[in-house]
């Protein structure tokens, strides 16, 4: 299979993982059983553990001690920052606002690849930014949205949403080089190990704490999910989306967040298919294509 394609595939899976994701993360903090702090340790310990178990049927590969600092970094900035300040966020946040501001990860990413990694920022890359943006605020304006959780933002939610397409942005436009280093296992490995190592201070006493017989078969399922799909599976594949795509291409995927969102809404029933959703899939995917058609930082690429 060609390599594009296969990044391309890759990250379309990854996304499309994080789209229903968001649902269900709103599920259970509507819940009010697990914390955010508790699922966010949780999610880091199981991964962590997963991706070191895996690590035991693979070649090992000898990583330096400047390039495990490097995944350290990675760690933090890539996977701690952005998920503790998605679950924390979503809990102060309106389901619109946290789709809005989520919108705004590939200007991040296109910012930062141009700082770190001499990615030219070109009128058609641009031009694809703001296209696919346009379909996705359309999408989201022109939607009906799940029930429950807050009908409006706190500012300190707004910040930490803010906070997480900005770290995440500043890991798909700096991090790239090491995706294409090493294998996916001892990338994440490492990352897991330091995000984890970050998390236990703030979440191992909720993680005690949780009352769990009080939590029920949907949000077990739910939290099941967040940690073998959206955490453990499509982490597995961004790394492979990220060594064969350049970092704005990646982060444009954000984009199938909303769509995946509309699609189970519509098929639970609580939306319908129009001609403005028609047009906002075509323009998010028409922004795709254009700057998967701009320049690169080299010729190679």
């Amino acid at each position: 299979m060609n390599s594009k394609l296969t990044g391309h595939l890759a990250c379309a899976a990854a996304y499309g993982i994080f789209g229903l994701n968001i649902v269900f993360c709103k599920d259970i903090a509507n819940a009010d059983t697990v914390s955010p702090e508790a699922l966010f340790g949780t999610r880091m310990i199981l991964a962590a553990a997963i991706f070191w178990l895996l690590s035991l049927f693979t070649k090992p590969e000898k990583v330096p001690f400047r390039d495990v600092c490097l995944m350290a970094l990675a760690g933090i900035i890539g996977l701690a920052l952005p998920q503790y300040t998605f679950l924390k966020g979503i809990t102060m946040s309106s389901t619109i606002d946290c789709s809005i501001i989520g919108s705004l990860t590939p200007m991040w990413a296109m910012i930062f690849a141009a700082i770190f990694l001499k990615e030219p920022i070109t009128g058609k890359k641009v031009l694809g930014v703001v296209t696919s943006l346009a379909g996705a605020l359309l999408l989201i304006f022109t939607s009906l949205h799940f029930k429950g959780g807050l009908q409006s933002s706190t500012p300190a939610g707004i910040a930490l949403l803010v906070a997480n397409c900005f770290t995440f942005g500043a890991y798909l436009g700096i991090f790239r080089p090491l995706t294409q280093k090493y294998g996916i296992v001892t990338l994440m490995k490492w990352m897991f190990f330091f995000a984890m190592v970050v998390s236990l201070p703030m979440s191992l006493k909720p993680i005690l704490s949780v009352d769990y017989v009080a939590i029920t078969p949907k949000v077990w399922f739910e939290i099941a999910y967040l940690i073998v799909m959206a955490t453990f599976v499509a982490y597995f594949l961004i790394p492979a989306g990220q060594r064969r795509l350049r970092p704005t291409i990646v982060s444009m995927y954000t984009y199938l967040q909303p769509i995946i969102a509309v699609v189970v809404s519509i098929l639970a029933g609580m939306d319908t298919l129009n001609w403005q959703k028609v047009l906002a899939i075509v323009l998010v995917f028409a922004g795709v294509w254009i700057v998967n058609k701009s320049r690169a930082a080299s010729p190679a690429e």
